[in-house]
Protein backbone atom coordinates (compact mmCIF):
# COMPACT_ATOMS: atom_id res chain seq x y z
CA UNK A 1 0.00 0.00 0.00
CA UNK A 2 1.51 3.83 -1.29
CA UNK A 3 1.83 6.19 1.33
CA UNK A 4 -0.94 8.04 -0.49
CA UNK A 5 -3.71 5.29 -0.43
CA UNK A 6 -2.41 4.94 3.21
CA UNK A 7 -3.63 8.51 4.39
CA UNK A 8 -7.01 8.13 2.00
CA UNK A 9 -7.60 5.19 4.07
CA UNK A 10 -6.92 7.15 7.89
CA UNK A 11 -8.82 10.17 6.29
CA UNK A 12 -11.98 7.76 5.98
CA UNK A 13 -11.87 6.07 9.58
CA UNK A 14 -11.54 8.92 12.09
CA UNK A 15 -12.51 7.33 15.58
CA UNK A 16 -11.32 10.15 17.74
CA UNK A 17 -10.10 13.33 17.65
CA UNK A 18 -6.14 12.42 17.86
CA UNK A 19 -6.80 11.15 14.59
CA UNK A 20 -8.81 13.98 13.12
CA UNK A 21 -5.82 16.17 13.73
CA UNK A 22 -3.64 13.16 12.09
CA UNK A 23 -6.52 13.03 9.13
CA UNK A 24 -6.16 17.15 8.98
CA UNK A 25 -2.38 16.79 8.72
CA UNK A 26 -2.75 14.44 5.75
CA UNK A 27 -4.59 17.04 3.65
CA UNK A 28 -3.11 19.80 1.48
CA UNK A 29 -2.08 22.56 4.15
CA UNK A 30 -4.98 25.38 4.25
CA UNK A 31 -5.01 28.84 5.20
CA UNK A 32 -6.40 30.43 8.26
CA UNK A 33 -7.57 34.06 9.59
CA UNK A 34 -7.71 34.40 12.94
CA UNK A 35 -9.95 37.33 13.40
CA UNK A 36 -8.47 39.34 16.29
CA UNK A 37 -6.14 37.02 17.47
CA UNK A 38 -5.25 39.34 20.61
CA UNK A 39 -5.74 36.79 23.15
CA UNK A 40 -3.21 34.49 24.50
CA UNK A 41 -5.74 31.18 24.37
CA UNK A 42 -5.80 31.68 20.66
CA UNK A 43 -2.86 33.02 19.43
CA UNK A 44 -1.25 29.42 21.40
CA UNK A 45 -3.76 27.89 19.39
CA UNK A 46 -3.10 29.11 16.36
CA UNK A 47 0.34 28.18 16.79
CA UNK A 48 0.03 24.66 17.60
CA UNK A 49 -2.07 24.15 14.55
CA UNK A 50 0.47 26.13 12.55
CA UNK A 51 3.16 23.94 14.51
CA UNK A 52 1.58 20.61 13.39
CA UNK A 53 1.29 21.48 9.82
CA UNK A 54 -2.91 22.07 9.95
CA UNK A 55 -2.82 25.21 8.33
CA UNK A 56 -0.31 28.47 7.74
CA UNK A 57 -1.87 31.20 10.44
CA UNK A 58 -3.30 34.87 9.16
CA UNK A 59 -4.00 36.96 12.26
CA UNK A 60 -5.86 40.54 12.02
CA UNK A 61 -5.84 42.73 14.98
CA UNK A 62 -3.40 45.21 16.69
CA UNK A 63 0.20 44.15 15.17
CA UNK A 64 2.04 45.94 18.85
CA UNK A 65 -0.13 43.48 20.76
CA UNK A 66 -0.30 40.31 18.84
CA UNK A 67 3.85 40.33 19.26
CA UNK A 68 3.60 41.49 23.00
CA UNK A 69 1.57 38.30 23.42
CA UNK A 70 3.57 35.92 20.94
CA UNK A 71 6.62 37.03 22.91
CA UNK A 72 5.16 36.21 26.97
CA UNK A 73 4.37 32.70 24.94
CA UNK A 74 7.90 32.50 23.37
CA UNK A 75 5.91 32.16 20.03
CA UNK A 76 8.29 32.80 17.21
CA UNK A 77 7.43 36.37 15.55
CA UNK A 78 7.42 34.43 12.17
CA UNK A 79 4.57 31.90 12.82
CA UNK A 80 1.91 34.24 12.00
CA UNK A 81 1.17 36.65 9.01
CA UNK A 82 -0.17 39.77 11.30
CA UNK A 83 -2.51 42.34 8.86
CA UNK A 84 -2.76 45.39 11.25
CA UNK A 85 -5.81 46.23 12.75
CA UNK A 86 -7.11 48.77 15.23
CA UNK A 87 -10.80 47.79 16.33
CA UNK A 88 -12.79 44.88 16.12
CA UNK A 89 -14.97 45.56 13.15
CA UNK A 90 -11.60 46.29 11.35
CA UNK A 91 -10.00 43.21 11.59
CA UNK A 92 -12.86 41.21 10.87
CA UNK A 93 -13.66 43.05 8.00
CA UNK A 94 -10.21 42.47 6.53
CA UNK A 95 -10.24 38.79 7.60
CA UNK A 96 -13.69 39.11 5.45
CA UNK A 97 -11.71 40.56 2.34
CA UNK A 98 -9.04 37.29 2.63
CA UNK A 99 -11.81 35.07 2.42
CA UNK A 100 -13.80 36.72 -0.74
CA UNK A 101 -10.52 36.83 -2.46
CA UNK A 102 -9.81 33.15 -1.82
CA UNK A 103 -7.09 34.04 0.43
CA UNK A 104 -8.10 32.04 3.29
CA UNK A 105 -9.78 28.83 3.61
CA UNK A 106 -11.21 28.76 7.24
CA UNK A 107 -12.12 31.75 9.97
CA UNK A 108 -11.53 31.87 13.67
CA UNK A 109 -12.45 33.55 16.14
CA UNK A 110 -10.12 35.58 18.54
CA UNK A 111 -10.86 38.74 20.94
CA UNK A 112 -14.03 39.86 19.10
CA UNK A 113 -17.80 39.99 20.03
CA UNK A 114 -19.64 36.77 19.35
CA UNK A 115 -22.13 39.28 17.52
CA UNK A 116 -19.60 40.57 15.57
CA UNK A 117 -18.28 37.60 14.60
CA UNK A 118 -21.45 36.32 13.42
CA UNK A 119 -22.44 39.71 11.64
CA UNK A 120 -19.35 39.40 9.58
CA UNK A 121 -20.27 35.60 9.01
CA UNK A 122 -23.86 36.86 7.97
CA UNK A 123 -22.06 39.24 5.29
CA UNK A 124 -23.91 38.93 2.09
CA UNK A 125 -22.30 41.83 0.08
CA UNK A 126 -19.09 39.58 0.21
CA UNK A 127 -20.82 36.26 -0.53
CA UNK A 128 -20.31 34.29 2.92
CA UNK A 129 -23.66 32.72 3.31
CA UNK A 130 -23.33 29.50 2.00
CA UNK A 131 -26.01 27.62 -0.69
CA UNK A 132 -28.57 26.35 2.09
CA UNK A 133 -28.93 29.95 3.30
CA UNK A 134 -28.47 28.67 7.16
CA UNK A 135 -25.81 29.07 9.61
CA UNK A 136 -25.13 26.06 12.51
CA UNK A 137 -23.39 24.87 14.95
CA UNK A 138 -21.55 21.21 14.67
CA UNK A 139 -19.83 19.87 17.59
CA UNK A 140 -18.15 16.88 17.49
CA UNK A 141 -17.66 15.10 21.25
CA UNK A 142 -15.24 12.28 22.11
CA UNK A 143 -16.74 10.83 25.68
CA UNK A 144 -14.84 8.02 27.53
CA UNK A 145 -18.55 6.93 28.62
CA UNK A 146 -19.64 6.44 24.92
CA UNK A 147 -18.27 4.05 22.51
CA UNK A 148 -17.92 6.24 19.37
CA UNK A 149 -17.62 10.10 18.51
CA UNK A 150 -20.84 11.74 18.60
CA UNK A 151 -21.68 15.21 16.45
CA UNK A 152 -24.25 17.33 17.88
CA UNK A 153 -26.54 20.43 16.48
CA UNK A 154 -27.38 22.78 17.37
CA UNK A 155 -25.45 24.56 21.19
CA UNK A 156 -24.86 27.71 20.14
CA UNK A 157 -26.10 29.83 16.92
CA UNK A 158 -30.16 28.94 16.69
CA UNK A 159 -32.02 29.15 19.17
CA UNK A 160 -34.92 27.43 18.37
CA UNK A 161 -34.60 26.17 15.05
CA UNK A 162 -38.18 25.97 12.96
CA UNK A 163 -38.80 22.25 11.05
CA UNK A 164 -37.14 23.67 7.75
CA UNK A 165 -33.70 24.47 9.60
CA UNK A 166 -34.01 21.34 11.32
CA UNK A 167 -33.76 19.59 7.89
CA UNK A 168 -30.88 21.81 6.85
CA UNK A 169 -29.23 21.22 10.62
CA UNK A 170 -29.47 16.98 9.71
CA UNK A 171 -27.78 17.48 6.41
CA UNK A 172 -24.98 19.31 8.11
CA UNK A 173 -24.71 16.77 10.76
CA UNK A 174 -24.67 14.04 7.65
CA UNK A 175 -22.11 15.74 5.68
CA UNK A 176 -19.65 16.17 8.73
CA UNK A 177 -20.09 12.72 9.60
CA UNK A 178 -19.24 11.58 6.09
CA UNK A 179 -15.97 13.34 6.48
CA UNK A 180 -15.23 11.31 9.12
CA UNK A 181 -16.25 8.13 7.20
CA UNK A 182 -19.64 7.58 8.15
CA UNK A 183 -21.47 6.66 5.13
CA UNK A 184 -24.81 6.53 6.55
CA UNK A 185 -24.83 7.81 10.20
CA UNK A 186 -27.79 7.16 12.82
CA UNK A 187 -29.41 10.34 13.52
CA UNK A 188 -31.54 10.88 16.74
CA UNK A 189 -33.83 14.10 17.11
CA UNK A 190 -33.60 14.60 20.69
CA UNK A 191 -37.10 15.24 22.83
CA UNK A 192 -38.14 14.55 26.41
CA UNK A 193 -39.88 11.39 25.81
CA UNK A 194 -40.09 9.10 22.54
CA UNK A 195 -44.03 9.69 22.80
CA UNK A 196 -45.31 11.47 20.19
CA UNK A 197 -46.95 14.19 22.37
CA UNK A 198 -49.00 17.01 20.58
CA UNK A 199 -48.74 19.25 23.46
CA UNK A 200 -44.62 18.82 23.52
CA UNK A 201 -43.47 20.38 19.67
CA UNK A 202 -40.18 19.25 19.72
CA UNK A 203 -41.86 15.54 19.79
CA UNK A 204 -44.45 16.46 17.15
CA UNK A 205 -41.27 17.64 14.82
CA UNK A 206 -38.98 14.86 15.74
CA UNK A 207 -41.62 12.49 14.35
CA UNK A 208 -42.43 14.62 11.12
CA UNK A 209 -38.58 14.64 10.20
CA UNK A 210 -38.22 10.96 11.16
CA UNK A 211 -41.08 10.19 9.05
CA UNK A 212 -39.78 12.95 5.65
CA UNK A 213 -36.69 10.34 6.42
CA UNK A 214 -38.57 7.42 5.57
CA UNK A 215 -39.88 8.83 2.45
CA UNK A 216 -36.85 10.52 0.89
CA UNK A 217 -37.17 14.02 1.84
CA UNK A 218 -33.99 13.19 4.14
CA UNK A 219 -31.18 11.00 2.77
CA UNK A 220 -27.84 9.80 3.78
CA UNK A 221 -28.54 9.21 6.93
CA UNK A 222 -31.24 6.60 9.30
CA UNK A 223 -33.02 9.22 10.93
CA UNK A 224 -35.12 8.56 14.32
CA UNK A 225 -36.91 10.69 17.12
CA UNK A 226 -38.65 11.80 19.14
CA UNK A 227 -35.81 9.70 20.84
CA UNK A 228 -34.89 10.22 24.85
CA UNK A 229 -31.46 11.09 24.98
CA UNK A 230 -31.12 8.30 27.24
CA UNK A 231 -32.40 6.07 24.67
CA UNK A 232 -30.15 7.25 21.81
CA UNK A 233 -27.24 6.46 23.98
CA UNK A 234 -27.59 3.67 25.84
CA UNK A 235 -28.78 0.36 24.86
CA UNK A 236 -30.08 -1.12 28.51
CA UNK A 237 -32.21 2.22 28.14
CA UNK A 238 -33.79 1.29 24.68
CA UNK A 239 -34.43 -1.99 25.69
CA UNK A 240 -35.93 -1.55 29.21
CA UNK A 241 -38.21 0.85 27.22
CA UNK A 242 -38.68 -1.65 24.51
CA UNK A 243 -37.76 0.99 21.88
CA UNK A 244 -36.81 -0.98 18.68
CA UNK A 245 -34.55 1.01 16.08
CA UNK A 246 -31.16 0.88 14.58
CA UNK A 247 -30.66 4.26 16.10
CA UNK A 248 -31.88 3.54 19.69
CA UNK A 249 -28.15 3.06 21.40
CA UNK A 250 -25.78 3.80 18.48
CA UNK A 251 -26.22 7.31 17.48
CA UNK A 252 -24.01 8.73 15.64
CA UNK A 253 -25.50 12.19 15.74
CA UNK A 254 -27.64 13.93 18.25
CA UNK A 255 -30.81 16.67 16.97
CA UNK A 256 -31.29 18.97 19.75
CA UNK A 257 -34.71 20.67 19.79
CA UNK A 258 -33.55 23.87 20.74
CA UNK A 259 -30.19 26.11 22.26
CA UNK A 260 -31.30 25.02 25.80
CA UNK A 261 -30.68 21.35 25.36
CA UNK A 262 -27.75 21.96 23.23
CA UNK A 263 -25.79 23.99 25.18
CA UNK A 264 -26.40 22.08 28.23
CA UNK A 265 -25.46 19.30 27.00
CA UNK A 266 -22.22 20.79 25.48
CA UNK A 267 -21.30 22.34 28.91
CA UNK A 268 -22.42 19.19 30.90
CA UNK A 269 -19.95 17.19 28.11
CA UNK A 270 -17.01 19.73 28.82
CA UNK A 271 -17.24 20.29 32.26
CA UNK A 272 -18.67 17.41 34.23
CA UNK A 273 -17.76 14.31 31.78
CA UNK A 274 -14.15 15.95 30.83
CA UNK A 275 -15.30 15.55 27.29
CA UNK A 276 -12.34 16.30 24.47
CA UNK A 277 -14.71 18.13 21.59
CA UNK A 278 -14.18 20.13 18.33
CA UNK A 279 -16.66 22.39 17.01
CA UNK A 280 -16.95 24.72 14.24
CA UNK A 281 -20.17 27.00 12.75
CA UNK A 282 -20.82 25.37 9.03
CA UNK A 283 -23.30 26.68 6.08
CA UNK A 284 -20.75 29.68 5.63
CA UNK A 285 -18.34 29.99 2.61
CA UNK A 286 -15.58 28.58 4.62
CA UNK A 287 -15.93 27.06 8.47
CA UNK A 288 -15.59 29.50 11.15
CA UNK A 289 -14.66 28.67 14.34
CA UNK A 290 -16.14 29.48 17.00
CA UNK A 291 -14.92 28.63 20.33
CA UNK A 292 -16.52 29.57 23.64
CA UNK A 293 -14.06 31.93 26.34
CA UNK A 294 -14.17 29.01 28.81
CA UNK A 295 -12.97 26.68 26.28
CA UNK A 296 -9.00 24.99 26.41
CA UNK A 297 -6.47 25.44 24.44
CA UNK A 298 -6.85 21.87 23.28
CA UNK A 299 -10.59 22.44 22.23
CA UNK A 300 -9.98 25.26 20.29
CA UNK A 301 -6.91 23.29 18.41
CA UNK A 302 -9.24 20.08 17.75
CA UNK A 303 -11.73 22.60 16.17
CA UNK A 304 -9.58 23.99 13.90
CA UNK A 305 -8.51 20.28 12.66
CA UNK A 306 -12.20 20.22 12.03
CA UNK A 307 -12.20 23.55 10.13
CA UNK A 308 -9.42 22.30 8.32
CA UNK A 309 -10.68 18.85 7.29
CA UNK A 310 -14.22 20.18 6.52
CA UNK A 311 -12.47 23.30 4.07
CA UNK A 312 -12.25 22.93 0.74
Amino acid sequence: MDVVTSLQNLVAMIKNLDELIVAAQSQVRKKMVLVNGIDAHSLEAASKAADLGLVDVIVTGDQQQIEQICGELEIPTNTFQCINAKTEDEAAGLALELIAEGKANCIMKGLISTDKYMRALLNKELGMIGSKGLLSHVTVVENRNYHKLLFVSDVAIIPYPDLKQKTVMISYLIETANKFGIDLPKVALIAATEQVLPSIPACVEAAMLSKMADRGQITGALVDGPMALDVAIDEESARIKKISSPVAGDADCLLFPNIDAGNVFYKLSTKLCESNQAAVVVGARVPAVLSSRGDSVQTKLNSIALAALLSS
